[in-house]
């Protein structure tokens, strides 16, 4: 995976050293269903229930690398879905901050995430759009399903001088992958990375009062 997919094949390469040392080390299979786990390392995306994917692996080490992730660095991210790319950044630093609203997943991916060694990555069932104000600011944020726009709410628990790759598009649409970069003095710039495809950012639904 890491040889035929990652290193050239006409698109952006992935050289981050610690990327592709994560990438090796991650067992890509066990975050996937059983069912489908002959799927695990090909070059695409893999259902995990739920109407949720696992991105495929190129995606995942595109977003990584573009956030040039270092240790110590906290970083957030948004979906969850089977913990794998939680696990990607957790081989890099141990600070990650992950929240998902599907239940089951949220379940599932703790447990996984435990199970595999990975302890010091915190886990939170709730609405992505909110991020997880109690530990921010967040050096980087990594947000694995597409948002109509860049949620202020996450850019705001962005530290001066953090990055934010996001997904932004509608629901039936080719999606742009932004990398948001925001500077010292909480001014934004924009950089797409490529054009993707992306499950939508699921929202809860408000409660009648």
């Amino acid at each position: 995976m890491v040889d035929t997919q990652l290193k050239g094949m006409g698109r952006t390469e992935i050289i981050d050293k610690a990327v592709l040392d994560a990438m090796l080390k991650v067992p890509r299979h066990l975050f996937v269903p059983e069912a489908v786990r002959n799927l695990a390392y090909r070059d695409a995306p893999v259902p995990v229930g739920y109407g949720q994917t696992i991105s495929q692996p190129y995606i995942v080490a595109l977003m990584t690398q573009a956030l040039e992730l270092k240790p110590g660095m906290k970083v957030l991210e948004i979906g969850t879905g089977s913990g794998y790319q939680a696990a990607i950044a957790a081989e890099v630093t141990p600070l990650v901050f992950t929240v998902e609203i599907i239940r089951p997943l949220y379940e599932s991916a703790g447990s996984r995430l435990k199970n595999l060694g990975y302890l010091t990555v915190r886990t939170l069932e709730g609405d992505g759009y909110y991020g997880w104000p109690e530990f921010a600011p967040f050096d980087r944020i990594i947000v694995t399903c597409a948002a109509l726009h860049v949620p202020p709410t996450l850019f705001d628990q962005l530290a001066p001088g953090g990055k934010m790759v996001i997904p932004v598009g509608g629901n039936f649409e080719t999606q742009r992958l932004l990398l948001i970069t925001k500077d010292e003095n909480g001014g934004r710039r924009s950089e797409t990375l490529s054009l993707v495809r992306f499950v939508p950012l699921i929202r809860e639904i408000p409660r009648n009062r």
